[in-house]
């Protein structure tokens, strides 16, 4: 009996340090692309932004870093494995461990952000496997193949979620028919729930939390439906269907597209998808059991460049109009839009930082006809330019491929 009530206050304890501790993770502490670093410049000098230091041998890749404390956490590919980088914040590698194959087929290289709570490092691969590492040396503490042992199945491009923790537990989605989405315990990486889902393959995205009084709600897309289940027992609470390809037409490939994580706030869930159902919002019940739609734009078309939500204005890209757009949070309309491509958006201390896929990084101004204030071209680095600007402690942190660049963007 002694026996019983040790293990089970240990359990709880960990719990309850896990759920305390500091989660540094994908677009920032929220998940909602806010950084909270503050004055920082309010105009970049003509001729660009000091490179601070950079380091050009962190992987073949297109995940952002994650900051942790007094270390730099980020995946890269090289020869086909997969590896976890630790830097210090000069960019000196600490240390560089395996994880296992990384994807190598379409736009080869690592797709997703470490996710650090604690001691523990989670990393996922683009082949489907989960791992976790300890910080200060990077030994390994465990990894599951969701490919062999959860029945995982690969998207077009690959698996892409970055871990998302939720008290005690690790959530991600396999895609298999009947282990969905799938809670393993963050300390041993054993099975905690599994849910069904609608026994899709993964989107592209990475989960969110939404903490309500009477539940926490977890929220990830698969191919062709939004999930929200909850976080404490794997329930399938609701489904909201992509009904932009027919179910006949449905394959591995087509219209599945999701890459941007929805976003919560005071009682809507939104959303904007590539090739989904465009820009939608949703009214979240206050128990958390039920959706309906409030509005919807089919319209906007924002494949991976994540959205900015600032007061009744959304700020999201557009693939077809190669723009910056804002749309009104109250119907979806378009407010306004700019010319600035394809690109990947972020925000600190009042104004947006947009990644194109040109390489170019612009500082934005987010008003009601928003303005470029300052730009400036990433020249070092190889292939695309996809990964989400990352801004912490007064620096600017731009992946680009093998290269991870620090630039200096604290006033003086």
């Amino acid at each position: 009996m002694k026996q019983f009530i040790t293990i089970l206050l240990i359990s709880t304890l960990s719990s309850m340090i896990c759920f305390s501790q500091t989660v540094n993770q994908f677009r920032g502490a929220n998940r909602d692309g806010y950084f909270q670093s503050k004055n920082l410049l309010k105009q970049w000098p003509a001729d660009g932004l000091k490179i601070i230091w950079k380091n050009d041998s962190v992987g073949n890749g297109y995940g952002s870093p994650v900051i942790a404390g007094s270390q730099i956490l980020i995946n890269g590919e090289a020869d086909s494995t997969g590896f976890l980088y630790c830097l210090d914040l000069i960019g000196k590698l600490n240390w560089k461990v395996p994880y296992g194959r990384e994807w190598i087929y379409t736009f080869p290289g690592s797709r997703s952000t470490p996710t650090v709570v604690g001691d523990l490092v989670y990393v996922t691969s683009g082949m489907g496997n989960l791992s976790c590492f300890n910080l200060k040396d990077g030994s390994k503490s465990w990894s599951v193949s969701m490919r062999k042992l959860l029945h995982g199945r690969y998207t077009y491009h690959g698996h892409a979620e970055s871990p998302l923790l939720v008290d005690d537990k690790v959530i991600i989605v396999p895609g298999g028919m009947d282990t969905n989405v799938v809670a393993l315990n963050r300390i041993s990486g054993s099975i905690e729930w599994i849910c069904k889902g609608k026994g899709e393959i993964p989107g592209y995205n990475s989960p969110i939390l939404i903490q309500l009084p009477a539940r926490k709600i977890i929220i990830t897309f698969t191919a062709y439906h939004m999930l929200g289940i909850d976080a404490s027992n794997g329930e399938l609470l609701w489904s909201h269907e992509q009904i932009n390809t027919a179910p006949e037409e449905r394959k591995i490939g087509i219209g599945d597209t999701h890459s941007n994580s929805a976003y919560y706030k005071d009682g809507y869930i939104y959303y904007i998808a590539g090739d989904g159902n465009g820009a939608v919002k949703l009214r979240l019940s206050e128990d958390g059991k039920t959706i309906s739609q409030v509005w919807r734009n089919p319209v906007i078309d924002n494949y991976m460049g994540g959205f900015i939500i600032l007061g009744d204005k959304i700020y999201t890209a557009s693939d077809s109009r190669k723009s910056l757009l804002i749309l009104n949070n109250n119907n979806g309309q378009i407010l306004d839009s700019l010319k600035v491509g394809c690109g990947v958006i972020s925000w600190a201390d009042d104004l947006l930082y947009y990644y194109n896929q040109r390489g170019e990084v612009k500082l934005i101004k987010p008003a009601e006809k928003m303005e470029v204030i300052s730009s400036m071209k990433v020249a070092h680095g190889t292939k695309e330019h996809f990964s989400l600007p990352v801004i912490e402690n007064g620096i600017l942190y731009i992946r680009h491929g093998k290269s991870l660049i620090a630039y200096s963007i604290q006033q003086q």
